[in-house]
């Protein structure tokens, strides 16, 4: 057994400070009245560990050439890129994660979920990660990963088991490949991006008969499905369809976001990476898209919570680094949400969406997931960007005193 002594501990659920705090944990469990070793953080918060409902930890990372890299990283490579940006993750204080859809040619293999097998099985370092596998998309669609770098037809060829579908038939086969093979959720492409190179980032992709078989295929089976999608028409008839989470939702207006509200379907915002994603080598009919939606995106955020929309947060790393996880809490600030909001979005929201009841709060009888920062983030969010100390099921991964 062993007691964490830091100069504060914050309650998320309630804003409450202990001023100093002790924290006991046993095994993975946080328990309270432990003896044993008693480590001394220093001047820090002592928090829950956060969680990042949108990464994809197989993408980005040192090395990466973004238009080439779909057709030269091997299933292999690409591993070991979600190694390190695993690594880089739960350093940054993420101990929980959502790796929302592979869009890239393994042959069907579920990379995510062996990553996610490998870190439970300690043989590497990371978030505990909720994996979606393929992100299933119609043929041209945002996830499909030829429309990113505009391949020529024969160009990297996909199959139905890497997420390729089209019609009520393939979407069905295509949700029930990702579950036979360990996706926990599903990842669907709903609508148009920013940063594919055909059609508007609004428009709808699959039609609505589409998207209710992949939401009935999913929550049949328990899973709950998330919907990259940007426009209003589209997000509605998402939610009409009864998926659960909203990723970006950029175009949203008024009367969207009240359905929303009004269905309990989380948004997962992602709003920092409309300030820090870098657009300087984008063709120019990209920038000029990205130029149109995203003072519009900047909008969103603030009226959602004004409306009693649920959000948890997410990166959509590597839009944003990996590791750098903090821009996104810092953005959330920026667009009107308060400090505790934001932590909460990082901890409690982000443990109903994925259904996890034993970790999000600092309480008898959860997940030692833990970390510390410098100073108090209700009075500064900035010092989330200088974890000192990462704790996952009771393992320290991180400590450098306060």
């Amino acid at each position: 057994m062993l007691t964490l002594k830091a100069a504060r501990v914050l309650h998320v659920e309630t804003g409450e400070i202990e001023e100093p705090g002790l924290v006991g944990v046993d095994g993975d469990r946080i328990t309270y009245g432990a003896e044993g070793d008693v480590l001394d953080l220093g001047d820090v918060t002592l928090l829950p560990g956060l969680m990042d409902m949108e990464v994809n930890l197989l993408m980005g990372g040192r090395g990466e050439t973004a238009h080439l890299s779909p057709v030269q990283d091997d299933p292999p490579l690409r591993m070991l890129r979600g190694v390190a940006n695993a690594r880089r993750t739960l350093r940054a204080g993420f101990t929980t994660v959502r790796n929302l859809g592979l869009f890239v040619k393994t042959g069907g293999y579920l990379l995510d979920v062996a990553l996610a097998k490998a870190i439970d099985a300690g043989w590497i370092d990371g978030p505990r990660i909720v994996p979606a596998g393929h992100a299933i998309t119609p043929t041209g669609g945002h996830l499909d990963p030829t429309m990113f770098a505009a391949y020529a037809p024969g160009i990297m060829p996909l199959s139905l088991e890497e997420g390729i579908a089209n019609g009520v038939d393939e979407v069905r086969k295509a949700v029930r490949y990702q579950i036979k093979y360990g996706a926990q959720l599903i990842k669907v492409c709903a609508s148009g991006g920013v940063m594919s190179h055909t059609g508007t980032a609004g428009a709808q992709h699959y039609s609505d008969e589409e998207l209710r078989a992949i939401v009935d295929e999913a929550h049949r089976r328990g899973l709950k499905v998330a919907a990259h999608t940007h426009g209003a028409a589209a997000v509605r008839a998402a939610v009409e369809a009864g998926i659960d989470c909203i990723e970006h939702g950029f175009l949203l207006d008024d009367e969207t976001i009240e359905l929303m509200a009004s269905r309990g379907t989380f948004l997962v915002a992602t709003t920092a990476l409309i300030d820090g994603m870098d657009l300087s080598k984008a063709p120019p009919e990209l920038r000029a898209k990205a130029g149109e939606i995203f003072p519009q995106a900047r909008t969103v955020v603030a009226r959602a919570v004004k409306a009693g929309v649920r959000i948890a947060v997410g990166t959509d790393a590597p839009a944003i680094p990996h590791g750098r996880g903090a821009q996104e809490l810092l953005a959330l600030v920026e667009r009107g949400m308060t400090p505790l909001e934001v932590l909460r979005a990082a901890t409690v929201t982000a443990a109903e969406l994925i259904d996890a009841e034993d970790r999000g709060r600092i309480a008898e009888g959860l997940l030692a997931d833990l970390i510390a920062v410098r100073g108090n983030p209700l009075e500064d969010m900035s010092v989330m960007a200088d974890v000192r100390f990462v704790m996952k099921g009771g393992k320290v991964f991180r400590h450098e005193r306060g």
